[in-house]
């Protein structure tokens, strides 16, 4: 399994409602509200990268009130 953090920009008030709403996605494991430039730093884990991609691609970018994202895949080293 792999994890992915998706750095997230949120429309003025809307922080609470993209919140709520990636928590009820299965791929997401964790979400937290952050201070600073960005609002939202949330984790995905997936099986695959098609899985992956749905998830990214299909979903988070669709999710009302989101207004940029950044995401960080982990790696090994």
């Amino acid at each position: 399994m792999a994890l992915a953090w998706i750095l997230i920009s949120c429309e003025p008030g809307r922080e609470r409602d993209v919140y709520q709403h990636l928590l009820g996605m299965s791929t997401v494991s964790e979400v937290s509200v952050v201070y600073g430039e960005l609002d939202l730093v949330a984790r995905i884990d997936f099986d695959n990268e098609l899985e992956m991609s749905k998830t990214l691609i299909g979903e988070m970018r669709h999710v009302d009130g989101v207004r940029k994202t950044e995401t960080l895949i982990a790696v090994e080293v």
